[in-house]
Order: C-alpha cells, then sequence, then structure tokens
C-alpha cells in the first residue's frame, strides 16, 4: 500500500494541475485573440479594390458648341425700310416662302423712268432709219445724174456723207437702246430684291432686324435673318495641343449637354483644324464632327462634353489605377518569352486574354501566350500592327477575332496575339508593342504581396490587367489614415467591395 505521505503528495499534484489547466487555456486563448487581433488590424489598415471585370475608355475631353452643320444669313440686296416681316424666329420655312418685304417705291419709279426712256430711243432709232432710207434714194439719184452729167461729183459726195452719218446715228442709238435696257433689267432686279425669299429649307433661327428698319445696301448687304438646317448639327470641340495629337481623323467621339440625363450623341471625328485659336496664351485646336438631330432635342449655342475615344477595351479585368505602380521604361514579355512567375501567374493570365468581349486599342492589349505557364500554347505568329494606324474596320475584325478567340479557346487566324484560357504568362505581342509592367500589392491571407503585372488599356481612373492578377482578388489601393473609422463603422465599405474611392468613377472606366 502506498504511503500516507505519496498519497498526499498525489493529490496536491491533482489539485495543481486542476488548477493550471483553466489559467493555460486563459494564456492560449489570449496569445491567440492577440495574433489574430493583431493580424485583423493590419488587413483592416489598407484601403482596397476588388479585381473585376468591367469596361475601359481612355478618352481625350474637350469642351465645345453646337451649331447647325447647313445655314445660311437671309440679306437685302437693296436699301429700303422694311416693311413687313412674315416669319418669326421658330418658324420652319420651306425654299422658295416669302419671308420680307422692303419699301419698292423708287425701284418701281426707276423702271418706269426707265421703260420711258426706252421707248423715246427706240422711237428715235426708228426716225433715223427712216432718214437712212431717204439718204440712200438720194444718192442712187445723185449717181444716176451723174451718169447723164446732170449733177456734180460735189454733190454725189454730199449725199454719200448723209448716207455714212445716218448710218452711224443708227448704231449709236441701238448701243444706247441696249444700255437702257440693261438699265432697266437692274432696276427690274432691285424691284424683284424688294421682295426676300427663303434660299433653303429650315428654321429661323435667329432675327437681326426689325420691322421699320432703313436698310442701306449700298456698302453691305445687311442681314435680316438666319435660316438654318437643325437636322444635322455640328460640334466645335477645342482640344488642348497636349492632347491634339492623339486625335485621329474617324476615331470615335460621344459627348454630353447639360440636362440630357446623361444621354450620350455617338459620332466620329470629321476634321481637325490646322490653324490654332490662342486664349490667354492657352493654344487649342477646333475638332469638328457632326450628329444626327432629328427630334431637334440639340439647339444652337450648347455646351457639349466631348470625350474623343483614343482606346477601349470591354469585358476584361480592371484594377484603379491608385494599386498600380507602372514601371517607367519597362516592357512585357514578347512572344513567346516565359514570365519570371511561371505557372503562377498562367491561370491569371489566360484569364485576362479568354475574357469574352475583350476589345483591344492603342495596341496596350493583346492575346496572353508563351512558353512560361502550364499548358501555355506558343506565343504570338507574327508582329503585332500599329492600333493607331488601322482602319476602323480593321480594328474591329481583330476585335471580332480576339473574340472569338476567347469562346474558343485557340488563336485567331493569322493570329498577332498569343493562345487563351490557361496560357502562360508570356504576351503574345509578336514583339512589336509589348503591353506595360506594373507592381501591384495584392492582399492575401498571408499579408501583402507584391506582383509583377501587365498592363493593357488604362484610363485616369482604372486600367486593364493583361496577366498577373486573377479575378475576385484585392489590390491594395491606399493606406487608412489613424483614427479613420473602419469600411464596416463607414457604412459603406466601397473600397473594401471592390469599388472606387469616394468621388471616383467606377473600375469599369468612365460612363
Amino acid at each position: 500500500m502506498p504511503s500516507p505521505q505519496a498519497t498526499s503528495r498525489r493529490h496536491r499534484s491533482r489539485r495543481i494541475a486542476l488548477w493550471m489547466t483553466p489559467l493555460v487555456l486563459i494564456g492560449a486563448g489570449w496569445g491567440g485573440w492577440q495574433w489574430w487581433e493583431r493580424k485583423s488590424n493590419a488587413q483592416s489598415s489598407y484601403l482596397t479594390a476588388l479585381v473585376q471585370r468591367g469596361d475601359i475608355e481612355d478618352v481625350v475631353t474637350a469642351t465645345g458648341l453646337l451649331q447647325p452643320r447647313d445655314y445660311v444669313d437671309v440679306g437685302a440686296q437693296v436699301s429700303g425700310q422694311l416693311n413687313k416681316i412674315l416669319v418669326e424666329v421658330g418658324s420652319e420655312v420651306q425654299a422658295g416662302q416669302l419671308l420680307a418685304e422692303i419699301g419698292a417705291e423708287q425701284s418701281a419709279a426707276r423702271v418706269t423712268a426707265n421703260r420711258a426712256s426706252l421707248r423715246a430711243q427706240r422711237a428715235t432709232l426708228a426716225q433715223r432709219q427712216v432718214e437712212l432710207a431717204k439718204a440712200e434714194r438720194d444718192l442712187r439719184r445723185q449717181k444716176n445724174l451723174l451718169a447723164d452729167e446732170a449733177t456734180t461729183a460735189e454733190a454725189v459726195q454730199n449725199a454719200e456723207t448723209t448716207v455714212l452719218s445716218t448710218r452711224a446715228q443708227i448704231q449709236s442709238l441701238e448701243a444706247q437702246i441696249e444700255q437702257a435696257d440693261a438699265s432697266m433689267q437692274v432696276e427690274e432686279a432691285n424691284l424683284k430684291y424688294a421682295k426676300i425669299y427663303a434660299p433653303m429649307a429650315g428654321t429661323v433661327v435667329s432675327i437681326s432686324a426689325r420691322q421699320g428698319q432703313t436698310l442701306n445696301a449700298n456698302q453691305s448687304a445687311p442681314t435680316i435673318l438666319r435660316i438654318a438646317d437643325l437636322s444635322v448639327m455640328t460640334v466645335q470641340a477645342q482640344v488642348s495641343e497636349a492632347d491634339v495629337s492623339r486625335l485621329r481623323v474617324g476615331m470615335p467621339v460621344y459627348f454630353t449637354t447639360l440636362g440630357s440625363g446623361g444621354q450620350r450623341w455617338q459620332s466620329t471625328l470629321k476634321k481637325v483644324e490646322p490653324t490654332p485659336t490662342v486664349t490667354n496664351n492657352v493654344v487649342l485646336y477646333n475638332a469638328l464632327f457632326d450628329v444626327p438631330n432629328p427630334q431637334r432635342r440639340l439647339m444652337s449655342q450648347m455646351t457639349a462634353q466631348v470625350f474623343f475615344v483614343v482606346a477601349q477595351a470591354k469585358g476584361v479585368l480592371t484594377v484603379p489605377m491608385a494599386g498600380l505602380t507602372i514601371q517607367r521604361g519597362a516592357q512585357g514579355p514578347r512572344a513567346g518569352a516565359g514570365s519570371a512567375n511561371g505557372g503562377a501567374a498562367g491561370p491569371a493570365a489566360g484569364a485576362a486574354a479568354s475574357s469574352p468581349g475583350a476589345q483591344v486599342a492603342q495596341g496596350a492589349s493583346g492575346g496572353v501566350g508563351g512558353a512560361g505557364g502550364a499548358g501555355g500554347a506558343g506565343g504570338g505568329q507574327g508582329p503585332r500592327p500599329d492600333w493607331q494606324s488601322l482602319s476602323p474596320e480593321e480594328r474591329e475584325r481583330l476585335r471580332a477575332e480576339r473574340r472569338a478567340n476567347g469562346n474558343a479557346g485557340g488563336p485567331p487566324s493569322g493570329a498577332w496575339g498569343g493562345s487563351g484560357a490557361g496560357a502562360g504568362a508570356g504576351a503574345g505581342s509578336g514583339g512589336a508593342m509589348p503591353a506595360r509592367r506594373a507592381v501591384a500589392k495584392v492582399l492575401t491571407a498571408e499579408g501583402v504581396q507584391e506582383r509583377e503585372v501587365q498592363v493593357g488599356v488604362s484610363s485616369r481612373v482604372v486600367a486593364e490587367i493583361l496577366s498577373g492578377l486573377q479575378e475576385g482578388e484585392r489590390v491594395v489601393t491606399g493606406q487608412r489614415q489613424a483614427g479613420a473609422p473602419s469600411a464596416a463603422a463607414a457604412g459603406g465599405g466601397n473600397n473594401r467591395a471592390g469599388a472606387a474611392p469616394s468621388g471616383m468613377p467606377p473600375p469599369g472606366g468612365m460612363r
């Protein structure tokens, strides 16, 4: 049997163990809670954005004014008092419609006087023709008498002189009649100009003269009103010299107006005027394009906020620019070159390249391929074209091939990009225009990791990710200031939910 002392020691050890077990459990729980709290605080101190699919537009913005494409200033060709104005601002007129009347009493009197003078000259002409006939008869008689030696040679010469003089007077009168007839035609035209007709069909947009006003057309033609065809409007946008080099004739453009409720009017750039306007040492170039206006919602002198679409991508992976550090001067891997990330970046690259509906512009984005990723196919099969040099039809064809490549998982015919889903991280750009490199900080369960990514089309807000990130990952966009409320406490959690910071457009780009 154990001794009483041994039994007492065992009971004492049991009591100590019973007391120490709760203390150890409490200490372990407190330590775990401290570790979790520190990790949670570390992660909550970052502002993050969700990597998600969206649309991106790289645009050049400008302001412009709307004007009718076709208009005419209707003026007066004769002087006089403006007796009647038969239309008002906003009236729809047809070509040849009577618009106004000018007092024509003086013109009518001058026409009457010219007609009377013309009749008198024609009567004088008839008299001279009768005298010419008599002079010719006298000349023949004198010649007959001279043949019979019944008259003198001087009488014959005098008869010839009379004939020639009468003929000259008739020619002078004929010229005077022509001159008088031309003058009468001018006066008759001026009499017609006293009634002003519409030279084109359209809308009266302004009237600069008033009924009863005296018009003086001797120095210059005074303008009475303006007629414009409002079915087609022209937008004259002023682009800064820093952005005008990015514009190309035929590029897509849209604009909005104040009070339009966000409605966009689409068009294409028609021309860029080579002569700038300089205002307060600011050099601006006029970019013009037309837009149909069948419902007459657009009016003259409206202010337009214009967006020239330099590049765009639809349905691609996007992250805010605040979450990227662009490597200046660095270029992405060329066709067939594997990425340093190897197979780790392959899924992300394949996801970016196989996005349905992806559109590539400005030569910034392309198919993703190479030998670096797991199961990656070959790289590009030729030099990648310069996007800016392509016509709109060629761009649309390449976009269609890119969409077909994303849906089928294979390269397009005559591919200039790489393979689709499951490709490696090497860029299939054929080496002509490699993608830009950037560094993104990705928030994972283990903490913040720096990762190299390839950037395609980008705006001032968001950028297209060609490889290096997967949809659903979170990218660090900033550091939360001490004392600032958390995303949950703030009630919105925009950055935690993947939205852009307050006051910025959504990751899909400018809407």
